[in-house]
């Protein structure tokens, strides 16, 4: 069975159970907002109010692990997750809620947090007592992958081992105590209620694993828990990727995200714009073959995001530099423009999107972290400003207002 993008079963159907069709999973993706770290948001309440408000239906980055905390914090973080998921089953039981589990490991948590039986037993593996190894999750010093591992120039960085910081590095998926750590957390986020994973830069993950034989083993897995556990008997999985494919033609996921990767444009200050072509971004270049639903496609639909990723310090100047957005990652300099700029864009990046590629949609911007401070603030949200939302940014109408257009 072969999909093309823009097919529709009916206006707005939602309907999913074990399997999802592309009609389904465009609507939902047309309904996507990323609300990052929503399960540990300060003002959750007027947030759930926010997000029925404006008909959301994907709901992503809810639940994550991103920098290292406490390893006693860790039965804390999955029953804040899974509350977050219960209290808004009452307004809306087709809501997806999206977790992480991303490419980052710090020594300081994993191997502090015991082996539950059932992980053992999922890999075949004889039940012991003790902790995640953090070492043996990690590539292999003066091993030849085959290519240069990337890595950032700063101390303690070779092999992507330090890549984040002291103590944390990018796990080499090759390894089967990687593949039981991502089994192990995505597990956990499915019975709090989840259906939907983003597993965040895979190709940092992937140099022990060029054929992704070991990528299809743990996602094979995760799917047949899935199956058996999630409440619609699907999770859906999506990577920061424009694809990723075994060579019989199977896709690893049901949809991929990407940046926005906005270009400025140099005679209108701090203005921005997208672009077919531009560093890599992913409009026309998302990867086709047979969808982990048993569709195919010549391009697998995705998303693109307001992405989050550091600061050059010098907000407000093109810098030169190919990653940054006058001076900031994407959703600072988003989040530091005018208010009416800021709706503005929204309009305009929801209809370019779909102009430049039928198979992609704007995941719109919620909830995010500021790598450079916005209006004297560092988190984003979307929400109306008010009592319960005092440091909204007041793009929830507009929000609404696009999502009602169609």
């Amino acid at each position: 069975m072969s999909n093309s993008p823009g097919q529709s079963t009916s206006p707005r159907d939602y309907r999913f159970d074990s399997s999802i069709s592309r009609p389904v999973l465009e609507h939902y993706l047309s309904r996507a907002i990323s609300m990052q770290g929503l399960s540990q948001s300060p003002q959750r309440s007027d947030d759930l109010r926010m997000l029925h408000h404006i008909g959301a239906k994907y709901i992503g980055r809810v639940a994550h692990l991103w920098n290292q905390y406490a390893a006693e914090e860790n039965e804390a973080h999955f029953e804040a997750a899974a509350q977050t998921v219960a209290d808004y089953q009452h307004l809306d039981p087709q809501t997806i809620f999206q977790a992480c589990v991303f490419e980052a490991v710090y020594d300081a948590l994993v191997s502090r947090i015991p082996i539950p039986a059932w992980v053992f037993d999922e890999f075949g593996l004889p039940v012991e007592s003790r902790c995640f190894n953090y070492e043996a999750m990690l590539y292999d010093v003066g091993r030849d992958y085959g290519e240069p591992v990337k890595w950032r120039p700063h101390a303690g960085n070779r092999w992507m081992r330090g890549y984040w910081r002291d103590g944390g590095a990018v796990p080499d998926m090759s390894k089967l105590e990687s593949r039981m750590w991502f089994y192990y957390r995505a597990r956990r986020y499915i019975d709090g209620g989840y259906e939907a994973l983003h597993l965040g830069q895979i190709h940092l993950m992937d140099h022990g694993d060029p054929g992704y034989e070991n990528w299809w083993d743990l996602l094979t897995r995760i799917r047949r828990y899935a199956r058996q556990r999630a409440r619609r008997h699907l999770v859906l999985i999506d990577a920061h990727t424009h694809g990723a494919r075994l060579n019989d033609g199977h896709l690893l996921f049901d949809f991929h995200s990407y940046p926005l990767h906005i270009r400025e444009i140099p005679d209108k200050p701090e203005h921005g714009e997208l672009a077919i072509g531009f560093r890599h971004a992913i409009y026309g270049h998302s990867l086709g073959g047979i969808a982990p639903s048993g569709w195919t496609c010549e391009h697998l639909p995705y998303l693109v995001e307001f992405d989050n990723y550091g600061t050059s310090k010098r907000p407000g100047q093109i810098t030169g530099e190919k990653m940054w957005v006058w001076g900031c990652d994407e959703i600072s300099w988003f989040a530091r423009q005018p208010e009416d700029y800021r709706n503005e864009f929204l309009h305009y990046a929801h209809r370019r999107v779909r102009e430049l590629d039928a198979n992609g949609f704007l995941q719109m911007p919620g909830q995010r972290a500021l790598a450079e401070a916005a209006h004297g603030l560092k988190v984003y949200y979307a929400n109306t400003r008010s009592a319960a939302s005092p440091t909204g940014f007041n793009q929830e109408q507009t929000i609404k207002a696009l999502w009602a257009d169609g």
